[in-house]
């Protein structure tokens, strides 16, 4: 996979421009198209939700088509003011386009993801709705391709030191096949050991070095202690400890339901991560 096609789900929220920053800044790196489309409600959904009608069906329909034209107009700008131009085709410099007819709700994320080498949302906060929420699962456990969560703050670089943190799941080794292109262009790569972290059995890390290196990757072995902190607390403090612009991560190698009553790692990024994440389930 060498990340050429681009898919970001825009949004009526102050996040989206370090969204279109990340996306940009990869496809930089990539020669990549970008495609957007605007994440919506389903109609039906909001019926569930609003079973008495007081808001009637037509203004909803009207705002929601207001809302997708607001989201084209920032994608659009966004692209045309940083000099990207509409695609024509294959290329080998960054284009865009956007998508129309889009359906409405979130698992088109996972469904229409399919057909891109990986998707840029921003990871949640605070002030996310439940949409958003959504349509990140809808990408990792649907599209069967990475996502791409971009931080608060677009960072000035990506994928120039690369961290994988490895606990030997099926998810991690998913999310660093899926990673490869950037790995062999990344100035340093680090491969993270958490001792004492959640992991599963597997192959070590020393095995993972030495998958990289035959593929001419020559990451680094990196090991740190939990010292008081959960597994997230101690990925995360690790990549910011070594400048890192991208961090690896397989996703909810424990299951949604146990991160959510007893948290996990995955859980601890997607909230507090401060640079790019490449995630995979």
């Amino acid at each position: 996979m060498s990340m050429k096609t681009i898919l970001v789900p825009m949004e009526p929220h102050e996040g989206m421009s370090a969204v279109l920053e990340t996306a940009l800044l990869l496809a930089k790196k990539r020669g990549s198209y970008i495609e957007g489309f605007p994440l919506r409600f389903g109609i039906s959904e909001f019926v569930a939700v609003d079973p008495a009608g007081s808001i009637p069906l037509e203004s909803y329909r009207q705002e929601s088509q207001e809302e997708a034209a607001q989201a084209r107009k920032l994608f659009e700008s966004f692209m045309q003011e940083r000099g990207v131009p509409k695609s024509a085709g294959p290329g080998k410099t960054p284009s865009f386009g956007w998508l129309d007819d889009a359906p409405e709700g979130e698992s088109f994320v996972g469904s229409y993801g399919r057909v891109f080498d990986i998707t840029v949302l921003s990871r949640p906060d605070a002030n996310t709705i439940g949409l958003h929420n959504r349509a990140i699962e809808s990408g990792l456990f649907e599209s069967g391709r990475p996502i791409l969560l971009s931080p608060p703050k677009p960072p000035k670089d990506i994928a120039t030191n690369v961290m994988i943190h490895w606990n030997c799941s099926t998810e991690q080794s998913r999310a660093t096949a899926f990673a490869m292109p950037l790995l062999l262009a990344a100035e340093r790569v680090t491969v993270l050991t958490v001792s004492g972290g959640q992991a599963v059995p597997g192959p070590t890390a020393e095995q993972l070095l030495k998958h990289l290196q035959h593929n001419g990757i020559a990451a680094k072995p990196m090991t740190v202690g939990l010292e008081g902190r959960n597994t997230g607390e101690a990925i995360l403090r690790a990549a910011k400890a070594e400048g890192c612009d991208l961090l690896v991560k397989g996703a909810y190698t424990q299951s949604r339901f146990r991160q959510m009553i007893f948290g996990g790692a995955t859980s601890h990024i997607l909230a507090n991560a401060e640079l790019p994440v490449l995630m995979a389930h």
